[in-house]
């Protein structure tokens, strides 16, 4: 007989994120998966939330690229990754670049259709003059979160350089999304006004063995995104084929 192995979980947050956001959603998985999951563990990228990073560096999805890289090195076996928006991205460019570092991933709000003109558009709304003065609480609730990593207003900045950066060379190609073969789930909110649910189902297509899965009547920030749900993507994604038999 045998027995399906347990496998670690990384979960990666999302542009302006932080470990902290996701720990609640890591351990809502970690109880939920239990008996699928050996650990949970969360990453966060330099120069967000507690990780600081030198004023004259900029932030770079291939840095980000190497920093989960190093991680899933860690992990004793091909782990589960579960990455909210940015996270996604960073998650799916390493499986290509290195096939099966991961046992399956699960992409949430993950944006794939990036353009000059589309990086201009998510750029243009992280002015941090803006925001301190239309969303306060916002502003509030970024300088809480990055106060140890040299201030929100430089994350904002620092992402805004990258989503253009990213905009005149997208890392994911569709060249790049037909090289990843392992179990892949794209979910995206159906009022999600930042990614659209079109994009995601043709990235899904595009890749060997993933899915779209559409998340009704919800939006692009995951703090509104039921915990079930989330818990339900990354158990679905398990059952496809992403448990390793053991002898016993």
């Amino acid at each position: 007989m045998s027995a399906p192995r347990r496998r670690p979980l990384l979960v990666a947050h999302g542009a302006l994120g932080s470990a902290a956001q996701m720990q609640p959603i890591a351990e809502a998985l970690g109880d939920g998966l239990s008996s699928l999951v050996s650990r949970v563990d969360v990453l966060e990228f330099p120069g967000h939330g507690q990780s600081p990073l030198d004023d004259a560096e900029a932030f770079s999805l291939p840095q980000f690229v190497e920093v989960m890289a190093a991680a899933t090195a860690r992990c004793e076996t091909p782990p589960l990754l579960f990455g909210y928006s940015m996270g996604g991205y960073v998650a799916l460019a390493l499986e290509a670049r290195a096939p099966r570092t991961f046992a399956g991933i699960v992409t949430l709000g993950t944006k794939f259709d990036w353009d000059a003109a589309s990086a201009e558009r998510e750029a243009a709304r992280l002015d941090p003059t803006l925001i301190a003065e239309k969303v306060p609480r916002f502003a509030a609730m970024l300088a809480d979160r990055h106060a140890r990593a040299g201030g929100w207003e430089g994350v904002l900045l620092r992402t805004a350089r990258l989503l253009r950066e990213n905009g005149r060379a997208p890392l994911l190609s569709a060249e790049v999304l037909e090289r990843i073969g392992v179990p892949v789930t794209v979910a995206v909110g159906g009022k999600d006004d930042t990614v659209s649910v079109d994009e995601s189902r043709a990235a899904a297509t595009m890749m060997l063995r993933a899915t779209c899965e559409v998340l009704d009547h919800m939006p692009h920030p995951i703090e509104r995104v039921p915990m079930d749900q989330i818990i339900a993507l990354c158990t679905a994604l398990l059952a496809a084929g992403c448990t390793t038999p053991t002898s016993s």
